[in-house]
């Protein structure tokens, strides 16, 4: 279908549930006339709206999109080819009335359904899409909806294609009651094929996203995006009001609501979208990916050229110097590394559970053009980024989003790099009443078994659990003066000696240096660092690691799934 024939005749009006209505039989307002926005009450032309994504030009408030609108914001000209154009619901209940405004709706829209489906390029890149439509009875989803979304899924996963789909319903189609509900199954069930096939799924969320669709395909996505405050939640705002007789805060169940309680992965402005989208498509995209060429070095022991530990004798010297390094208030985090070794990071939120802890930074990047998963325990680089992320320490739901995108690597054969950086695991009362231990131990116990290459480097200190639950790798590395241990040198003082004023003499009993853990085969590299450690003078350290970085890739990349984890198991199991 050719979308630019679709609208040639078109013009815009705003209506009442802010839409920007597109006449199909001659135009239902005159060009250029003033409308009244319904967000700001401010006086807007309609075509001025429309050449801007359709978003206020006053308030930056989003008018809702017709579905063929915003294939054509998104799709590369002439490539969308809609699927099932023709199918239609019926009136499984036999409710009165139901199917007169079944065709009233079709004649006034020109839609079949409250969804579209379909193929098309984004920037190059093929993916299958479907994209819901609230004029036609608010996009709830009834037997047609749901079966014209899964015709899509099961099409996409037989081409083997990426699927991006964008929500907006009100929820169940009340009218088809029960036949409605199992929509939702039928949907999650398509869903989960696809993801079984190791293929992509974006969802995006738009205003609003409610009830069913909410339930089952829209928060499926591997990557959940949202245009901003947009309404999105199972239960609606007044429905809960009435259930509970209170009044709900301000920004509740909006998309800063949901990427703050850790339930999406971004919020993404209307006019970023099909970058955006592109973007991790083509970061998902398996074709011409190639390893970067090695160095020919082979002694993993002995560094390059004073690059990496060859023998330094820093066994020698003082174990808090070392402690005090690693804590030192302008030594590079871990957002640091992500930006000087890697191309086109895309930051991933949320644990899909509870929130999303900002001590831990992930997502999807290239090296070299390999696309890899990198997380890091992040430390801010000032009092009030130190503060924000919790100096480090992560919450359950830091290492939940941790192991999310772990398992999210797994599915698409990513090598994972962990940047392991924390005092300890945040000991609070809250970190306790939502499982802390649990979510440590889920960690390790899904690590060790992961099918793909895992690579942790510990940049500064490594406390504890809190630092294992990103280090159960293939092989672990260390900084000069990073260190590793199974406490913070004070807490070993304080248990052992009833006396914390001893961490100094516990830092030195304790073998927490990189050259002690290197020559007790803990870990199995130590680069170098300069003197005095910054970001203005990591770039030695950061060519080693590249270097490095890429020897791992080429001996990992290369085992078999079977091979990778006998590695790491037999790694910790000789310890």
């Amino acid at each position: 279908m050719k979308l630019d024939n679709m609208f040639k005749k078109t013009n815009s009006s705003v209506d009442k549930k802010g839409y920007i209505t597109l006449g199909r039989s001659g135009p239902m307002v005159p060009e250029g006339l003033l409308r009244k926005c319904n967000k700001c009450g401010a006086a807007i032309i309609a075509e001025d709206v429309r050449r801007d994504n359709y978003i206020c030009p006053k308030c930056g408030g989003y008018f809702r999109v017709h579905a063929y609108r915003r294939i054509e914001m998104l799709a590369d000209d002439g490539s969308f080819q809609e699927w099932d154009s023709s199918l239609q619901g019926g009136n499984p209940l036999e409710y009165r009335g139901y199917e007169e405004k079944l065709e009233g709706l079709r004649e006034k829209t020109g839609l079949t359904e409250a969804v579209v489906t379909g193929r098309m390029l984004i920037n190059g890149s093929a993916a299958a899409v479907g994209v819901c439509d609230g004029r036609f009875l608010m996009a709830s989803m009834g037997e047609a909806v749901g079966e014209k979304i899964t015709r899509a899924v099961e099409r996409a996963t037989e081409e083997g294609l990426p699927l991006i789909l964008f929500a907006c319903s009100g929820g169940a189609r009340m009218q088809e009651g029960i036949m409605s509900l199992m929509q939702m199954a039928k949907t999650a069930a398509a869903i989960k094929r696809h993801s079984d096939a190791g293929l992509l799924y974006i969802s995006v969320l738009t205003d609003p996203t409610t009830g069913g669709v909410t339930a089952s395909f829209a928060m499926l996505g591997d990557v959940i995006l949202a245009e901003p405050k947009a309404l999105i939640g199972f239960a609606g705002p007044r429905v809960i009001e009435q259930t509970i007789r209170q009044k709900l805060p301000k920004g509740f169940q909006r998309s800063e609501f949901l990427l703050e309680h850790g339930f999406i992965d971004g919020i993404i402005r209307r006019e970023n979208m099909k970058e955006t989208l592109s973007g991790v498509l083509k970061l998902h995209e398996k074709d011409n990916v190639v390893l970067p060429e090695e160095d020919g070095s082979s002694d993993r022991k002995q560094g390059y050229n004073g690059d990496g530990w060859d023998g330094y004798g820093l066994e020698d010297r003082d174990a808090w110097a070392h402690v005090e390094a690693s804590r030192q208030a302008d030594r590079p985090v871990g957002s640091d590394y992500i930006e000087g070794l890697f191309t086109e990071f895309t930051e991933l939120h949320g644990d899909r559970h509870y929130g999303d802890d900002k001590a831990i930074i992930g997502g999807i990047a290239r090296f070299h053009g390999i696309p890899v998963t990198v997380i890091a325990q992040a430390k801010g680089t000032d009092t009030k980024g130190n503060i924000e992320r919790n100096f480090g320490m992560p919450s359950p739901e830091g290492y939940r989003k941790a192991l999310r995108l772990m398992k999210q690597a797994e599915k698409f054969s990513r090598p994972v790099i962990c940047f392991v950086d924390t005092p300890g695991a945040f000991c609070g009362l809250e970190a306790e009443e939502r499982g802390q231990g649990e979510a440590i131990a889920r960690n390790l116990y899904e690590m060790s078994g992961l099918k793909v290459p895992v690579l942790s480097v510990v940049i500064g200190e490594g406390g504890s659990g809190g630092a294992l639950a990103m280090a159960v790798a293939d092989e672990v590395w260390m900084l000069e003066n990073s260190i590793y241990s199974v406490l913070s040198p004070e807490g070993f003082a304080s248990i052992l000696w009833k006396d914390s004023s001893k961490a100094k003499e516990a830092a030195r009993v304790m073998k927490l240096t990189a050259g002690d853990l290197y020559d007790l085969g803990i870990v199995e590299r130590v680069f170098a660092e300069p003197d005095s450690y910054t970001r203005e003078t990591m770039g030695q350290t950061l060519d080693a690691l590249d270097r490095e970085i890429s020897v791992f890739l080429h001996k990992y990349c290369s085992l078999s799934e079977k091979e990778l984890t006998e590695h790491r198991y037999s790694r910790f199991r000789r310890m």
